[in-house]
């Protein structure tokens, strides 16, 4: 869900860092997302820390494990068969938009 208004970068956010970016975004977001939502996004935070999936998720550069997944069309795509093909670029979403 977007909480705000689409914009262009200013000359500064342009060369900022990734994670200055992040930084960035993070404190506008605590005046453009309501302080309910900010709750609830904050315990899901929480509650996904402390189930321990940080310590079993791939690190930079790490080799990830093959898998299949459907792709948009609903057909099996493996990584292995991809990467064959050359270098890729993984894009997860969650949810039918």
């Amino acid at each position: 869900m977007w909480y705000g208004p689409r914009r262009r970068l200013s000359r500064k956010e342009g060369s900022m860092t990734l994670q200055e970016k992040l930084d960035a975004m993070r404190e506008a977001s605590k005046t453009r997302i309501p302080p309910e939502a900010r709750a609830v996004m904050q315990r899901s935070i929480d509650d996904l820390r402390a189930s321990g999936i940080m310590n079993r998720v791939a690190r930079v550069g790490q080799t990830a494990p093959d898998f299949t997944l459907p792709n948009a069309a609903g057909r099996p795509v493996s990584l292995k068969e991809q990467l064959a093909r050359g270098p890729l670029v993984l894009s997860f979403y969650r949810g039918r938009w």
